[in-house]
């Protein structure tokens, strides 16, 4: 794995400043070398969860690198033909949207995930069986980590209930949908790879149902590593796996299926690098807290899903070790991490959090009007400004001054 060392990344800092989000492009080719190794034996395709990171940059070297992209917003897909993606290699699943967001992704030519019935009628009366779709469905399959990023269980929005298969067939034969997929996700941070084949089983017995049936789409949700240790998706175990289920599919009904993944967070998690500087050591009677210059509004996931992230002092990395809470400069509670062992920090330190690159920036804000940080790619080693910090001349951008 070609991480960035301390030392480049107290550079980039020097130059770029901080909070500043790191991107390593080698990485993420890396991953997606992973991919196509684990199911070289299958006929598999990749569609990069854009909602993980956006940067047109980052989605110019997706493209470039052979993934397809996933989208759940029509500006998603816009931006995917913006970067490059011809509408084959774009999946557009969104949910609770209005119908004309549908239709403008037919206009564009793109693949349709839809999961929800009533769509599936509109869409039907509309278009017949002219154009191709894929239908979304909830397994009932609790898998992931956090339930806030479960998607395939019974109280789910995600998706058209297993169950309602007679009504999914009733609307086919009675409108013509010419159905193309089936497709499932159950969630985020799946460790068993037997979530996945599970999933397989209840998508082998929809298939029976559509007789003009092209793939199955498995999701994503494979769990990447946050701290030592961590156990990860078994990608190469999986790819075997599946590789095996869908031959044994094969030979059983003489269909040849394509298996479809959705990775995002796989993909750009550990090629992101979070660097913040040490604003104030701060000693109370429990607890020596590092302020940093960020807060929730450039990094969310430990206040929104209790998410970990590996912390490290770059800029004085051989320092004895202590005890810190580290929290940002918010009028809200946001704690970081809570008594994180930690090199000596000192007021104007660097710090950098580990496995940045996926619903980081992508859920940042301009809460308490702090400025959101530049963004930089490296590619081969050179580094490349791919976002230019806020000015505060951005938190007035599209007001409209009336007093």
């Amino acid at each position: 794995m070609s991480q960035l060392t301390n030392e480049y990344l107290v550079e980039l800092a020097r130059e770029f400043g901080s909070p500043l989000y790191v991107y390593n492009a080698n990485q993420i080719s890396d991953q997606y070398a992973k991919l196509e190794a684990a199911f070289s034996e299958c006929n598999a395709r990749f569609f990069y969860a854009c909602k993980a990171l956006s940067n047109i940059n980052i989605l110019k070297y997706v493209e470039s690198i052979g993934a397809s992209l996933d989208c759940v917003s029509i500006n998603e897909v816009k931006l995917g033909l913006k970067a490059g993606f011809t509408p084959d290699r774009i999946l557009f699943t969104p949910n609770c949207v209005d119908f004309a967001e549908i239709d403008e992704g037919k206009q564009l030519g793109v693949n349709l995930n839809i999961d929800n019935i009533s769509i599936l009628e509109q869409f039907g009366t509309k278009y017949g069986g002219s154009y191709p779709i894929c239908i979304r469905f909830n397994p009932h399959i609790m898998g992931g980590g956090n339930y806030k990023i479960s998607t395939g269980h019974i109280d789910s929005k995600f998706g058209i209930s297993i169950h309602q298969m007679r009504h999914i067939e009733r609307v086919v034969k009675s409108t013509g949908l010419h159905v193309a997929g089936i497709h499932m996700h159950t969630g985020s941070d799946i460790k068993d790879v037997n979530v996945f084949l599970q999933g397989l089983e209840v998508m082998f017995e929809l298939a029976t149902h559509f007789p003009k049936l092209e793939f199955i789409d498995l999701g994503s949700g494979f769990k990447v590593p946050y701290q030592d240790g961590d156990v990860q998706t078994d990608i190469e175990l999986l790819g075997k796996k599946v590789t095996e289920a869908f031959k044994a599919y094969e030979k059983e009904t003489g269909k040849k299926i394509q298996v479809w993944f959705e990775p995002g967070k796989f993909l750009v998690s550990e090629s992101g690098y979070f660097i913040v500087k040490a604003n104030v050591i701060k000693q109370t009677t429990a607890t020596v807290f590092v302020g940093v210059n960020s807060g929730f509004n450039h990094l969310i996931r430990p206040m929104f899903y209790e998410a970990y992230h590996r912390i490290r002092n770059i800029s004085n990395p051989y320092g004895s070790e202590r005890i810190y809470t580290v929290v940002g400069n918010i009028c809200e509670t946001d704690t970081f991490a809570w008594d994180r062992t930690l090199n000596e920090v000192r007021e104007g330190d660097l710090l950098v959090f580990y496995n940045a690159g996926a619903y980081g920036f992508e859920m940042s804000s301009n809460f308490n009007s702090r400025l959101k940080p530049a963004e930089i790619m490296v590619l081969d080693g050179k580094a490349h400004l791919i976002r230019k910090r806020d000015g505060f001349e951005d938190l007035l951008r599209n007001q409209i001054e009336v007093l």
